[in-house]
């Protein structure tokens, strides 16, 4: 096994708990070791740090698995593995919900993977050159840990392309068939698509904050902005909306909530395709009014040099919910930007506010659910950014 070296100073981080080591901290970079080759760790001074997948094409050039002098071996992903499905035992009950992550990446010591169960069926991704080599590996642990219907490889993220590693997605057990479940969550049941939906086939971190404004939805008319499956919007017409207007710039996802809709035998709702932006400064502009708004954008920045632009666009897409809301309306706002920190995506919401003459009181404020834990050493595990308010003016 082939050993690198970090430069002097440059161990606190790995030591206080953090997992990546960049290129610009070793004291050389090989070029004769491939990417996701696992290699040691040491100190300037020699001091044995752990192991780890080592990739000389990327900025991350290593991710730490182990503080041990341990291999990548089947044994040690079925422990991690056990591990993982262990917390998430606890967390959950079948009859509660049937999907969640079973492995979030780093936060689960698996850096650069992520599992994603969806009733019989898994979805994995890797993020590394290390744990792109280990997949067949993985896959195997699964299949006799789980022996689900279908495993699916949804490889399309873009931080592959940082990794020098090809983009693509694949079915490795089960057929295309089995890739449409229904998975159920706290009363709500959802057809999934998990070699067409979005990331891994559904968005299961809003799980917790879909829930919550069932409170405030009895009787109301609710816009739900970037709908997606319809997850925002079910839940409030499951807590007794009078109305949900679905809205997204997808065709696709729309056809999905419709379905999910019908599943649910939900009927006073409509469907809008339209880019979100545009579609709210027409209903400004219509004077439209709302009871609750729903906002929950893609990511508006992939790196941290584009922040200011993010949070511009925070506060006009805030600004834009605000104007369509009713005086003791609420406002369900999210980021899910791990480059925006919250205390500003809270700022740009507040600055929206002012804009409008409004008064915000935050009833509820929350981040991903206990299914995609953080690690407190590694802020990169934590991303996702939720609120609810109550708006008077």
């Amino acid at each position: 096994m082939h050993s690198l070296y970090l430069k002097p100073k440059e161990h606190h981080r790995i030591q206080k708990g953090h997992l990546w080591v960049f290129s610009n901290e070793l004291e050389n970079v090989p070029h004769d070791i491939a990417a996701g080759e696992t290699v040691k760790l040491f100190t300037h001074d020699k001091k044995f740090l752990g192991t780890g997948f080592f990739n000389p094409g990327s900025l991350i050039s290593f991710r730490l698995i182990s503080r041990n002098d341990e291999l990548p071996d089947k044994d040690f992903f079925r422990r991690k593995i056990v591990e993982a499905l262990r917390l998430r035992d606890k967390i959950y009950r079948d009859d509660d919900t049937n999907a969640y992550r079973i492995v979030h990446g780093e936060s689960d010591g698996l850096p650069g993977l992520v599992i994603d169960r969806f009733n019989r069926a898994v979805v994995l991704q890797a993020f590394s050159a290390g744990m792109d080599r280990h997949l067949p590996l993985v896959s195997e642990v699964l299949q006799e840990l789980l022996d689900p219907e279908v495993i699916v490889v949804r490889n399309e993220s873009v931080l592959r392309e940082l990794e020098g590693l090809p983009i693509y997605k694949d079915i490795i057990k089960g057929e295309r068939p089995g890739c449409i479940q229904t998975i159920h969550d706290a009363g709500i049941s959802f057809e999934v698509d998990l070699f067409e939906g979005q990331k891994t086939g559904f968005f299961l971190d809003q799980r917790e904050n879909r829930r919550i404004i069932r409170k405030f939805s009895d009787g109301a008319d609710v816009l739900d902005v970037f709908t997606n499956d319809g997850g925002f919007a079910l839940n409030a017409l499951y807590g007794g909306a009078k109305s949900a207007i679905l809205l997204d710039s997808s065709q696709d996802a729309l056809q999905r909530a419709e379905r999910n809709a019908r599943l649910n035998n939900f009927k006073e709702y409509s469907l809008v395709v339209s880019d979100a932006f545009d579609m709210l400064e027409e209903m400004v502009k219509a004077q439209e009014t709302f009871d609750l708004v729903v906002l929950d954008p893609p990511s508006f920045t992939k790196s941290r040099k584009n922040l200011p632009a993010a949070l511009k666009a925070y506060k006009k897409l805030n600004r834009l919910g605000l104007q369509l809301l009713k005086s003791g309306g609420f406002l369900a706002t999210a980021s899910c930007s791990h480059h925006v920190p919250e205390e500003d995506f809270l700022q740009s919401v507040h600055q929206a506010a002012l804009a409008e003459g409004c008064q915000l009181r935050m009833i509820y404020r929350n981040s991903q659910p206990f299914d995609h834990p953080v690690l407190l050493a590694m802020p990169e595990t934590g991303y996702l950014k939720f609120a609810c308010f109550y708006v008077t003016r």
